[in-house]
């Protein structure tokens, strides 16, 4: 079977998560890295893993490459895209995953370079312009589109809840408060708030030393693959001292009356089928986050924390593990792509 070449753009928390995962996919075939660090930062940060541990596998870099079990990969160090060697590598697909080239118009610039899909690892900042695709929820609407976003770690959890409820009792209109780990869109220490979240004064704030309220695009992107939601769901991000591990926290008022009982067994039915296995699962264990650190499910429904309040108002909550769980996602719809 021919492989799909792979080239990765951004080799941070979701760059690295994403590469791991995908070495172990018969399917593709990494063919490159374009990150502005060196080969051996590269290496350094890819073996040893604060959230992790240390990677099993041997890595050593040289120059132009990190090697991996003696298999070499190519590392580029370019920052316009569009001058990237993708024509000549024949790349089948861009994982976008710097965070900075998140729309049609600058992740198009991998397309310009000869690569011939790309798939964003974020919300993408156009809306409407470039699809969102969320594995379980709208993937089999996906035709063949050149650029599309995976959304975020916290829209991959949500929206096969959100799906799962709709379908089966209808949402009248839903809340969503994710209590999400910290991140490199943080400071460490009180200061300028970083990046493209310049005017978020909470965001100035150490990131380790306290609990965070900020905004979210999450359920904006979760109304991109449940359209019939958009104007009924909104939601929230506390960001708290975690650095992996985040929790979703729905509380929704249903069309159909419900148990507690029934919901749990929505839920649970839902995970053993082949539409949502692996992606969503549910647990009976007094769960804290360092439990589901690892897990590749999208969302873990915590069945013992569900509340029902007269039939129809409903809490519901999920953990995810906002790196591997997401970047488990991510390379599944590159394989998703990739094949149409």
């Amino acid at each position: 079977m021919e492989k799909i070449n792979v080239a990765i753009n951004g080799f941070g928390r979701i760059g690295r998560q994403a590469f791991k995962i995908a070495l172990e996919k018969k399917e593709i075939q990494i063919v490159a890295i374009n990150d502005l660090a060196s080969p051996q930062v590269l290496a350094h940060l890819l073996k040893y893993d604060s959230n992790y541990g240390i990677y099993s596998k041997e890595v050593s870099s040289d120059d132009k490459h990190i090697i991996v079990d003696g298999e070499k990969i190519l590392v580029l160090s370019e920052k316009d895209p569009s001058a990237l060697p993708w024509k000549k590598m024949k790349v089948d697909v861009v994982i976008e995953s710097t965070g900075r080239f998140n729309s049609a118009e600058t992740a198009g610039a991998h397309i310009k370079a000869g690569a011939k899909k790309v798939v964003i690892s974020s919300p993408a900042k156009d809306e409407g312009e470039t699809k969102t695709f969320v594995l379980s929820v709208n993937d089999k609407d996906y035709n063949g589109e050149p650029i599309i976003s995976n959304a975020s770690c916290t829209t991959n959890c949500i929206t096969p809840v959100a799906q799962i409820l709709e379908e089966k009792f209808g949402i009248k209109k839903i809340m969503m408060t994710t209590i999400h780990s910290y991140t490199a869109e943080q400071n460490l220490v009180d200061g300028p708030p970083p990046g493209q979240h310049s005017t978020d004064l909470r965001r100035a704030r150490a990131a380790a030393q306290n609990i965070v309220p900020t905004s979210t695009g999450a359920t904006i992107a979760a109304t991109e693959a449940i359209p019939n939601l958009k104007g009924l769901f909104h939601g929230l991000s506390i960001r708290v001292p975690t650095a992996v591990g985040s929790l979703s926290d729905f509380v929704a008022l249903l069309e159909k009356k419900t148990t507690k009982e029934e919901l749990n067994q929505t839920f649970l039915e839902a995970s053993k089928t082949s539409r949502f296995k692996g992606i969503l699962s549910v647990s009976n264990a007094p769960l804290v986050s360092s439990d589901i650190v690892g897990n590749p499910s999208s969302a873990i429904v915590d069945l013992g924390l569900t509340e029902v309040i007269d039939g129809d108002f409903v809490k519901v909550v999920a953990w995810y593990d906002n790196e591997f769980g997401y970047s488990n996602r991510l390379v599944e719809e590159v394989i998703m792509v990739a094949g149409k």
